[in-house]
């Protein structure tokens, strides 16, 4: 969430950045709430001094009428002041947690996707003198998805990976995983791209997939609740991508600046109802209710957090020229971004069954509006500032494979394997 201080001097960008997400927030009803919910406070501050002088005074003898009667007197102030206080504080805490983030100068304004920003590409689009195939023909083809039979046993958008394509959903993770954690290369990026930030590596992580509602809702996720999957009890829910359990992890602490920035990439399942979607997407794999990601999370200090974004999208950009997929960068517009973000970046990738770019990948700065929920903050020189949080795409396993099967298919019907990923497979085609 946003600090009410900057809430209060900032009153115009905040309102705007509001209309330009889309989002209807009373920016005006909550600098009155703030107002009152100060002054509340002040008086109830006094009220409990003098209760606590007047305490003092009954225990030190006889008390006079008039003391008696002024004890009576602030208990029955004290406990409206406070009734109202509480009134103030429930309808205040919601719309300051409904506030969204504001957003970077360079975001393009838009009121929905098609005011994003292609911003550039790579690769050249595979032109084939046969008849394309789509995912769906060659995987049920080859034998490697089985969509029939995980409908009958889960129902719709559900799905079986077999032989070579399971094992190369998991050459894929061991692929990105070496990426991440080669210093070399993250130094060579961070020097390309003039970043003044660290080389160091991340950590990966296999993190929880079941996780608190009342940590999703600290991390500014749990909304919209009708697309998530939640236990009957609501004890638990499944997470949407990494990120909901990775950004909580260092939640209620204080870490030390020397240390920062911390840098994972887990992998993990995902859940998702796909609510809204209906008839949308629905042939083959492409958005299911369950599916596995990487995703990067970083915690850095508040002058590193843009370079932590750029060296995310660096990454992205390197695993995607490694898997020779061509693909193309989107600046996401105020309208189809985030409430949490500051900034959002998204790649594209060619998928010839379709003949469209669909998005794979996606990178968020929240600056300290997650951490600020999460009361997740770091020590410098003495003072406590809250972090600066990133997360962003590693690999979205189930489009990526969609990817591969699509722009790598043969005139045979057979799926040439990606030249890094043949030493990882033991094959260069899956046959």
């Amino acid at each position: 969430m946003l600090d009410i201080t900057y809430i209060r001097e900032h009153t115009e960008r905040v309102k705007k950045s509001i209309l330009a997400k889309n989002k209807a927030v009373d920016i005006d009803r909550l600098l009155n709430l703030d107002v009152e919910r100060r002054s509340l406070t002040q008086a109830i501050e006094a009220l409990r001094q003098e209760r606590n002088t007047l305490s003092t005074q009954l225990n030190g003898g006889k008390p006079e009428t008039a003391t008696i009667e002024r004890g009576q007197q602030l208990k029955s102030e004290l406990a409206e002041l406070e009734t109202r206080y509480d009134e103030v504080i429930r309808e205040y805490d919601i719309l300051l947690e409904s506030v969204p983030n504001v957003m970077a100068e360079s975001v393009p304004l838009g009121a929905d996707e098609s005011g994003n920003q292609v911003l550039r590409q790579w690769g050249e689009v595979p032109e084939f003198d046969f008849p394309v195939r789509d995912h769906v023909e060659l995987g049920e083809t080859l034998e490697l998805i089985d969509i029939e039979r995980a409908v009958k046993v889960s129902g719709a958008r559900f799905n079986y990976l077999k032989g070579d394509l399971a094992r190369l959903q998991f050459a894929l993770v061991q692929f990105v995983f070496n990426i991440v954690s080669d210093e070399d290369l993250i130094a060579k990026l961070v020097a390309d791209g003039q970043l003044n930030i660290s080389t160091k590596a991340f950590v990966p992580v296999v993190p929880p997939m079941l996780v608190r509602p009342e940590t999703m809702q600290r991390m500014a996720r749990l909304e919209p609740k009708e697309d998530r999957f939640l236990t009957t009890d609501e004890e638990f829910v499944l997470v949407g991508s990494a990120e909901h359990s990775l950004g909580a992890m260092h939640m209620d602490e204080i870490i030390e600046a020397s240390d920062l920035p911390l840098r994972y990439i887990a992998f993990s399942g995902s859940f998702r109802r796909e609510a809204g979607s209906y008839g949308k997407d629905t042939r083959g794999i492409l958005r299911q209710h369950q599916f596995d990601k990487l995703e990067m999370e970083a915690f850095s200090t508040t002058e590193t957090g843009e370079g932590e974004h750029r060296l995310m999208v660096a990454l992205q950009e390197h695993i995607m020229q490694q898997l020779e997929l061509p693909y193309q960068v989107v600046a996401i517009c105020s309208g189809d971004m985030g409430g949490p973000d500051y900034l959002q970046t998204d790649i594209e990738t060619w998928l010839p069954g379709q003949q469209l770019y669909r998005e794979t990948h996606t990178a968020d700065y929240m600056t300290d509006y997650q951490s600020r929920r999460l009361k997740t903050r770091y020590k410098q020189a003495g003072e406590t500032h809250y972090v600066h949080m990133n997360d962003a795409t590693g690999l979205a396993i189930g489009r990526t494979l969609i990817a591969i099967i699509e722009n790598y298919q043969t005139r045979a019907g057979t799926i040439r394997i990606p030249r890094v990923l043949q030493a990882l497979m033991g094959k260069e085609e899956i046959v």
